[in-house]
């Protein structure tokens, strides 16, 4: 087919040009443009601003890359879902609705109180200097540059303000906690007799008659479903990398190319003398801050030896001085750019003429440098090897991935063609139309199964289409044999069917005779009932929970009260409520421990409620036309 249209191009491109231009004269470029307009439609508003589909598309990749970066090993397909699409959609109203509120009450932190933010919080240890600046290259690895990370720093810190305060401020007064925790904690005094249906299955012994009628009357409850026994190949460049030869003259050049990876990063240790000086202090202030870090580098060149000696007892540096000024290693970027280039440009045991920074003046003392040595090709060989194998794999893709598109199409009774020109392994495995609980990779495609169960595919036998099931993996199945949907006889359930039978009229006789119990224990005030406890939500007593909700819900103005309680195929129970008994004060954890529990829940509570108000002030919208047609 492919090949039909390579040979015929200028025929193909008539043909083309035939088709179009008659389609624009009589329907106008707007159909055309339609494809492009998808992008822009609005699938939601907030505050007068539109979310367009693209913006929907770009976050949802976005939410699905981080997942993929946290769960490496995780199937992409699981996010490809209308729910996962619908989480995306409400996560960026969310963010527009932060966004809008932030905005309009001005709480968006200064470039001040972000640094302060930045250099106090914990959660960004790892990503400062000590000199309380960024890590740049922690940012350089993610893509960003210091100036973004600030904005992004700025935007999460004025949305965080907006919720925050409502969720830190709840105020849950007593008698509220109260009430909320006695429906958790107050207790009843109880007396229980059991009649468990397990005690009766001795006295039941059913008939094949009545395991057929029950078997007639629960038919759907014994349905197979339909499957599919297939074999698949898989074709992706792990695959094809097999076979891929790689000429030395590509490993010295990826070596040469990529020099920086094999060399090991140059660090260098330093000692320093600190001369606080900020850099808006008066020019008086900071002559005079220079001369005595001036007076402090006579004295360090004068003694080298003395350096340590000389930087604790006179540096400023409150994070070094005890240490003798000592910086440990650290590499570029790692420090302010005055003080870094002063330090990449002396040698081991060299002391620098005084540098000025943002933070004052210092004095250097280089006392230690350590790689920047090029590993030798022989000893990354492996590693590089492997790379460029890969490399020429996934360039080979797309060739073979048109091959293999070709050989399942057109010998469409086999998949040994395909199997034979690329060294696939043939695959086997039972499938239904929609993926097994737990299954990963290709079995776990809905587009895979679908093309599986096709009419074509499931009844003539055909080789499905090469189907995409994820980056750079095509999947070619065909069906060896189907089992259609139906009911499972009795003879191949007979024992399910005995087993629920049993269970039904155990619980039966179970029942019957605990309501006998319980009308006689009605007659008689006085009756006993063998088990006595204290119940509440949080302290059951192995009771079943039917029995202490039915308990708790018992009229304290008419107690004592006596009631059955049904418990299924379990069987029943008599139950008589005696008393209240207050709420333990210990159950939990304590009291105080309880109201704070309490407290965090009314305040999430509250906080979802302020925010469904913020979607309300700001005419929050979501287009559900748009919304489901996007979902898959």
């Amino acid at each position: 087919m492919f090949d039909f249209v390579r040979t015929h191009s200028r025929l193909m491109l008539g043909l083309i040009v035939v088709l179009i231009i008659p389609s624009f004269v009589f329907f106008g470029i707007e159909g055309y443009t339609n494809m492009t307009d998808g992008a822009n439609a609005t699938v939601a508003t907030v505050d007068g601003r539109k979310v367009t589909q693209g913006e929907w598309d770009l976050s949802h990749r976005r939410a699905v890359e981080n997942m993929r970066q946290r769960m490496p090993g995780v199937d992409a397909s699981m996010f490809d879902s209308p729910a996962a699409r619908k989480e995306s959609l409400d996560a960026l109203v969310r963010e527009r609705v932060l966004l809008a509120a932030a905005n309009e009450a001005h709480l968006f932190p200064t470039d001040e109180r972000l640094q302060r933010l930045f250099v106090t919080d914990p959660q960004f240890a790892a990503l400062r200097n000590p000199d309380g600046t960024v890590k740049r290259e922690i940012l350089a690895a993610q893509g960003m540059s210091s100036e973004m990370f600030a904005q992004q720093l700025r935007t999460d810190f004025g949305m965080q303000q907006v919720l925050g305060g409502v969720g830190r401020s709840t105020v849950a007064p007593t008698a509220v906690a109260f009430a909320g925790l006695d429906a958790l904690l107050q207790q009843r005094e109880v007396q229980v007799q059991r009649f468990d249906a397990v005690a009766y299955r001795d006295k039941v012994k059913p008939t094949d008659a009545e395991l057929e009628a029950w078997h007639k009357s629960h038919e759907n409850e014994f349905r197979a479903p339909e499957v599919a026994n297939i074999e698949w190949v898989l074709l992706d460049p792990t695959v094809l990398a097999r076979d891929v030869a790689v000429p030395e003259a590509d490993l010295q050049r990826y070596y040469d190319e990529n020099a920086s990876r094999y060399t090991v990063a140059e660090e260098r240790r330093a000692r320093h003398i600190l001369i606080k000086s900020e850099k808006d202090a008066p020019a008086a202030d900071r002559a005079k801050a220079k001369a005595r870090a001036e007076e402090l580098l006579a004295q360090a060149r004068a003694k080298p030896a003395d350096f340590a000696a000389l930087a604790k007892a006179n540096s400023q540096d409150e994070g070094s001085a005890p240490q003798g000024g000592d910086l440990d290693f650290f590499g570029r970027g790692s420090m302010v750019k005055p003080f870094e280039d002063a330090v990449f440009s002396m040698k081991a045991g060299e002391i620098s003429p005084v540098v000025e920074s943002d933070f004052g003046y210092h004095v250097i003392q280089l006392t230690e440098l350590r790689g920047g040595q090029k590993k030798a090709l022989a000893d990354v060989r492996p590693e590089i090897e492997a790379e460029v194998r890969k490399t020429l794999a996934q360039r080979r893709y797309a060739e073979a991935a048109e091959q293999f598109s070709n050989l399942v199409y057109e010998q469409a009774d086999t998949l040994q063609p395909a199997i034979d020109k690329f060294k696939l392994e043939k695959r086997s495995a039972a499938v239904q139309r929609r993926p097994a609980p737990g299954v990963e990779g290709p079995l776990a495609s809905a587009k895979l199964l679908e093309s599986v169960f096709s009419e074509d595919v499931l009844r003539n036998k055909r080789n499905t289409e090469a189907v995409e099931v994820g980056t750079s993996q095509l999947v070619s199945a065909r069906v060896v044999s189907y089992q259609p949907e139906r009911t499972l006889p009795l003879a191949e359930v007979k024992d399910r069917v005995r087993e629920r039978v049993v269970a039904e009229q155990a619980a039966a006789l179970a029942r019957k005779e605990g309501e006998a119990r319980l009308t006689a224990v009605r007659d008689a005030k006085d009756a006993v009932l063998p088990l006595v406890a204290t119940v509440s939500r949080a302290q059951m007593q192995t009771l079943p929970r039917p029995v202490v909700e039915a308990a708790l819900k018992a009229d304290p103005d008419k107690l004592p009260l006596t009631q059955g309680v049904d418990l299924g195929v379990d069987g029943y129970a008599v139950l008589r409520v005696s008393r209240v008994v207050p709420r333990d004060p210990a159950a939990g954890g304590g009291e105080a421990a309880l109201r704070n529990q309490f407290a965090q829940a009314l305040g999430t509570a509250e906080t979802l409620a302020y925010y469904e108000s913020l979607k309300k002030r700001y005419k929050t919208s979501v287009n559900p036309p748009a919304a489901a047609a996007s979902a898959p």
